[in-house]
């Protein structure tokens, strides 16, 4: 009996403390234990709106239209239930050259405001029913050295992890994409003439130096028959391996100062010949290729960085999963009207620390970065020459790749004609936690 009631008195002792404990605590607000991005939250939310309730034609309706309904519910359906939002719109008015933003109408999910550290994002859209021409800046027209635009295009090679396309088809989609920002555009047909173009002797110097060259073979690099498979050359005799080749390219990036794009994949896997690989293929069926495997990056590297020449066959790309645009791309994708998906899989993302092992510096971020991950970016080398490397899974999405570049060089969109007034709308869309942040 004692030993019950000893039992019994140590049980509410305990229960007692804790409920004491609990009467006195200060808990942290849950916003601290699990931040929410809300800036990105409400950039995603709008292109949510604009996919499942067609924010940018319903902004342009009359406020009595019953689609301004159906968008408030897929708003409010599409947060989460802490959240609360206020939607504003505008009309953007050009008098004489001053631009003002005067209020249509707001959408708010409470009327006692958003409390504190609220975020926001906004979308620009236009009229359906407008024309309007646009001209883009030419790349390097400012400082007057127009940046000419290489895009591999080659017949007799094949590539890999462009599922869905071939290189020659993306070629052209590139091409219609990009031609309004490059002075000049040239398809390499061959991989003849890629040769030429590594040798310097393609077109005069002047256009060659300070190029874009835009590797559309995904995982696969072209290699041109000749010198460029020769041993010591571009093939490594005693690794029997054609790293050397990606190495020479490597430096060829950086003697003319190019900017070379990875689209996506493993850079530098494999190269493609048809003619001379006729009979190897990479072992997945594709033939006229031969397998480099992860030496081709890694020399690829060195051969930017001006290091000797070392077969290294270590993996150093990583797999970080879902990534996200960054803010800067995002902000890209709508000054330049090209939207890719703002969140894609990344599977070959490079690590960070390759910035002090070959003196590169991340100059644009494409996608944030994951931990020490970085899925997609232009890293510029301290010397001479850039590399824009889309570590992303299989099919290619062209507008990613050409995001990258437009933000990169940052060409200017201007001379913007509309045949009428009132055809643009700013929308604003502000985010806040219930009960503040």
């Amino acid at each position: 009996m004692m030993r019950t009631i000893e039992v019994a008195i140590v049980i509410l002792t305990i229960v007692g403390a804790f409920v004491l404990t609990s009467y006195y605590v200060v808990l942290p607000h849950p916003g601290r234990i699990s931040p929410l991005n809300l800036r990105q939250l409400a950039f995603s939310t709008l292109e949510t709106l604009n996919y499942k309730a067609g924010l940018s034609e319903v902004v342009f309706k009359e406020l009595d239209d019953p689609s301004w309904t159906r968008l408030q519910i897929t708003l409010s359906t599409s947060l989460p239930p802490n959240i609360v939002y206020n939607l504003s719109v505008y009309e953007v008015v050009n008098n004489n050259g001053t631009i003002t933003y005067e209020l249509i109408t707001s959408l708010a999910s409470s009327e006692t405001g958003l409390g504190i550290g609220s975020e926001s994002a906004s979308l620009l859209v236009t009229s359906s029913n407008t024309t309007f021409r646009v001209i883009p800046e030419k790349i390097g027209e400012r400082t007057g050295n127009k940046t000419t635009l290489f895009i591999l295009n080659c017949e007799d090679a094949n590539g890999w992890w462009i599922t869905g396309y071939t290189a020659q088809s993306l070629a052209q989609d590139f091409y219609e994409l990009l031609s309004p920002y490059f002075e000049t555009v040239v398809l390499i047909n061959t991989t003849t003439e890629l040769g030429e173009l590594l040798n310097g002797t393609l077109l005069p110097m002047e256009k060659i130096r300070n190029a874009v060259i835009i590797n559309t073979f995904g995982e696969a690099v072209p290699i041109p028959a000749g010198y460029y498979t020769s041993p010591n050359v571009g093939y490594d005799t005693s690794a029997k391996s054609y790293a050397l080749y990606c190495y020479r390219i490597g430096e060829k990036v950086r003697q003319y100062n190019w900017t070379w794009a990875s689209i996506v994949g493993y850079p530098f896997y494999y190269v493609s010949n048809k003619e001379y690989f006729q009979t190897s293929h990479n072992s997945w069926g594709i033939y006229g290729m031969k397998r480099v495997d992860k030496a081709g990056l890694n020399a690829f590297l060195r051969g930017l960085d001006g290091k000797p020449y070392q077969y290294d066959n270590t993996k150093i790309t990583g797999s970080p999963g879902v990534v996200f645009l960054s803010e800067e791309a995002r902000e890209a994708c709508s000054y330049y009207g090209i939207f890719p998906s703002p969140y894609q899989t990344s599977t070959r993302a490079l690590p960070s620390w390759i910035t002090t092992t070959y003196n590169l510096q991340v100059a644009k971020y494409v996608f944030n970065p994951v931990g020490s991950w970085i899925p997609g970016a232009v890293f510029r080398h301290s010397g001479t020459g850039n590399f824009l490397a889309i570590g992303l899974t299989r099919i290619p999405d062209i507008r990613v790749t050409a995001i990258a570049l437009l933000l990169y060089y940052s060409p200017r969109i201007y001379k913007q004609e509309f045949t009428a007034e009132g055809t643009q709308r700013l929308i604003v869309l502000q985010l806040g936690l219930v009960g503040g942040a």
